[in-house]
């Protein structure tokens, strides 16, 4: 006899207007539970990571006229996915309740019996204009406003929107109005909204590619024309816009709008990511290398094994303390284990995945590359002295050779191996052609190698993309590479890093230009302001004092 498989949940989730951090906690909770995740062409790619490694992605967006899925595809693929026993996360961009017809889909589900969670999301109607230094409402200037359809559903024989009241409305937010922006101004002015009202467009708002073109009702539209300004964009009209000049914080950040390509292994790729995007820069993900185990485990497992015998443990990279850490529990051992034996760390950060672990660092040198860990051996006697050194498979022999001259007895033994992403070189020739990546980062050798075999060794960079490098290791390496490093960061660190972006930026662009950037109504000229006039100087950012 079949066992009757149960029919699981559907949550319908907002996903905000798209910047990921603006989705709720609760949204990222269904999403870690789902089975399969139903998500939209507005929905931040980013979330995705949320999912379970298991979990089925459907994309099911709509752009323009263009729907991979039709809407009642999509509520026919919620029932068909629930009914087969699957928890689904309908991942929505904004709310799905705001013009998302994420009532029809729930309508769908009722209809077949099926359980479902509505979880609201921030909507664009008030997340964008924020972004954009525009309060909807404000004393003083307005206290009404509504949020309209720019595009009604095509098979009505006539529009339901009370134009006259709305044009006696203070602040109005249109929602995909871009295409019917100039019958949606005829009608504005002809109910009575003075043709001189503040007005405002604003396309991919919340994320480092928003652009805004401000002007009025009587030449908005005009301005949309010239400048080819497309969706996804909202429009705002009503005196609140005049208070951009003011309050305008986003487009502020200091990398805001700056394309960084990420070469690092996508799984570390998280943490400089943050960070870029805190400083309003898209970080773009091209992953050169991934990290992969060793071919066999015996020599790392009889190290292990005899770990008591060494004096120290040095790790030079994080994916050494993970990989090394992993075979010490793999092997019935633990942290008690270590006890007697000191060890030593590159940098911050490789010493940090230590620490996560409850054990203390003795040592992390103040350069963190391996001169330093032996300038800061050079006090410390070493003769005889038993060392373990965890490592990639392809490394430089400068520490082991150096602490050997010391005296000490060591052991290199390789806990990983980095080997090519096989990512393709289209991948980022296509942002390359639409002008979108402003610095590449490497942050290792490995890295810039593996970059040179992608993309081939006849392959030249665009002259306005940036080069910047961690350590002069990495730079050394890229340098080998032809390529001309415009950014050098000598502290081994993603924070020095994003310094140092965001330091050779102030250098390069002047105070006349800023003020030029944060005035200018032409998006098109102020993304060039902002995001291509680098310079060529190269700038060299050191944090900690050398010895």
């Amino acid at each position: 006899m079949n066992k009757k498989i149960k029919q699981r949940k559907v949550y319908i989730i907002g996903a905000g207007p798209g910047d990921a951090g603006l989705i709720t906690l609760k949204g990222v909770d269904c999403l870690r539970v789902a089975d399969v995740v139903v998500y939209d062409y507005l929905v931040n790619k980013e979330l995705l990571k949320y999912a379970r490694n298991n979990a089925r992605l459907i994309y099911a967006g709509k752009q323009g006229g263009t729907h991979t899925l039709s809407q009642w595809q999509i509520n026919d693929l919620l029932v068909k996915e629930a009914k087969a026993g699957n928890t689904v996360a309908r991942l929505k961009g904004g709310d799905p309740f705001i013009f998302g017809r994420g009532g029809e889909e729930a309508e769908t589900l009722a209809a077949s019996g099926i359980s479902f969670e509505i979880v609201p999301g921030i909507t664009s109607a008030i997340a964008v204009p924020a972004y954009a230094g525009i309060p909807l409402a404000h004393r003083g200037l307005t206290s009404t406003v509504a949020f309209v359809t720019g595009h009604e559903d095509p098979t009505k024989e006539k529009s339901d929107i009370d134009w006259q009241a709305l044009a006696r409305i203070g602040t109005l937010v249109f929602l995909m109005g871009v295409k019917n922006i100039g019958k949606i101004v005829k009608e504005l002015t002809d109910h009575g909204k003075a043709p001189e009202t503040p007005t405002a467009l604003i396309r991919w708002g919340t994320t480092p590619r928003q652009e805004i073109l401000t002007g009025t009702l009587a030449n908005i539209s005009v301005l949309a024309r010239k400048r080819k300004f497309a969706p996804p964009a909202i429009l705002v009209v009503g005196k609140v816009v005049e208070l951009r000049d003011k309050l305008n914080w986003f487009e502020q950040k200091p990398l805001f709008g700056r394309g960084v390509v990420i070469t690092r292994p996508e799984k570390q790729a998280d943490d400089l990511a943050r960070l870029l995007i805190k400083e309003g820069a898209n970080p773009l993900y091209f992953p050169t290398i991934k990290i992969v185990p060793p071919p066999d485990w015996r020599d790392l497992d009889a190290a292990i094994k005899n770990i008591d015998k060494y004096d120290w443990l040095i790790f030079t990279s994080a994916n050494g303390v993970a990989s090394f850490f992993e075979r010490l529990f793999a092997k019935n051992k633990d942290i008690r284990d270590l006890k007697g034996v000191k060890i030593c760390c590159i940098g911050p950060a490789t010493a940090q995945q230590v620490e996560s672990k409850g054990i203390r660092v003795d040592l992390v040198p103040e350069k963190f590359i391996s001169e330093g860990i032996l300038e800061s051996f050079s006090g410390i006697n070493l003769r005889g002295k038993k060392i373990f050194i965890a490592r990639a498979a392809k490394a430089r022999d400068v520490l082991p050779e150096g602490l050997r001259k010391s005296g000490a007895k060591v052991d290199v033994v390789t806990a990983y191996v980095t080997v090519n992403s096989g990512k393709k070189k289209t991948e980022l020739g296509t942002l390359f052609k639409e002008n979108q990546v402003d610095v590449i980062t490497f942050t290792s050798s490995s890295t810039v190698d593996n970059f040179v075999k992608i993309m081939g060794r006849k392959f030249s960079l665009p002259k306005s993309v940036k080069v910047a490098c961690i350590g002069p290791v990495t730079a050394a390496a890229a340098a080998r590479a032809g390529l001309s490093v415009d950014i050098h960061q000598e502290e081994y660190t993603m924070e020095g890093l994003v310094q140092a972006l965001i330091d050779y930026c102030e250098t390069q662009i002047s105070k006349t230009k800023c003020i030029e950037i944060c005035k200018s109504n032409n998006p098109a000229k102020r993304r060039v302001l902002s995001t291509r006039d680098f310079g060529r100087k190269p700038a060299v950012r050191k944090t900690r004092k050398s010895k």
